[in-house]
């Protein structure tokens, strides 16, 4: 399973790269305006940081933008994607799954500008952006079990996808924790994006703090030679 940071921080991104090697990127508007900066600074800062660590290419750290959520009609979602994906081989172009931008999913990948449908909730939306062989799904989990359902429906994604042999990969979005991480890896995803202190809380267990204060003072009890 890869680990996908969701965050626009530069700081952040080049901290989880260099000391937990995250796989990739993935933002949205709530993230850019946590960063402080506005939304092309984000879209240049992190294309010259990617340059700067050769990383430039899609395979080897994709970084997924979301454009403005105001367009609402193809033309305009592909006129907005084939900017942002002009200054990276890496960026992808996060489109919600709605009509007319699966419809500008459709045109994006056909001219090679790879996408990345958002704000799925149902396995019948994660259908389409598999037959049109998207980038990348992204069906939202911590929105869905917040309100008291389930994220059981990312293992029919999953089914789905294998039985029809569909190559858009499966990013598990909205993680809030541990458990929905080992989960949904279980599951079969391709991929979960979480914030960073979502990472570093997965990587600690209460029985792992106790079993090392066990060990230190067995080690501080033992005959010194």
């Amino acid at each position: 399973m890869k680990y996908f940071l969701d965050s626009a921080k530069l700081n952040e991104i080049d901290f989880a790269y260099k000391n937990y090697g995250i796989d990739g990127v993935t933002t949205n508007p709530k993230h850019i305006k946590m960063s402080g900066k506005p939304f092309m600074t984000c879209v240049k800062d992190i294309a010259a940081w990617i340059k700067e660590n050769n990383l430039e290419g899609m395979d080897k750290f994709p970084v997924s933008f979301e454009i403005n959520p105001h367009l609402d009609k193809a033309e305009d979602i592909i006129a907005a994607a084939k900017e942002v994906a002009s200054y990276s081989p890496n960026y992808v172009i996060k489109i919600p799954c709605v009509k007319e931008g699966l419809i500008a999913a459709k045109k994006l990948e056909e001219q090679g500008i790879r996408t990345n449908v958002t704000l799925v909730f149902s396995p019948s939306q994660a259908i389409m952006p598999g037959k049109l062989g998207t980038k990348f799904v992204s069906p939202f989990i911590g929105w869905k079990e917040e309100s008291g359902d389930s994220g059981d429906y990312v293992k029919q994604i999953v089914e789905i996808y294998r039985k029809y042999n569909f190559k858009t990969e499966i990013i598990v979005a909205a993680v809030r924790n541990g458990r929905q991480i080992g989960d949904f890896a279980a599951a079969g995803a391709d991929i979960v994006t979480a914030g960073l202190e979502v990472y570093e809380k997965s990587f600690e267990h209460p029985f792992t703090a106790h079993g090392l204060k066990i060990f230190r003072d067995a080690w501080d009890a033992t005959v010194k030679e």
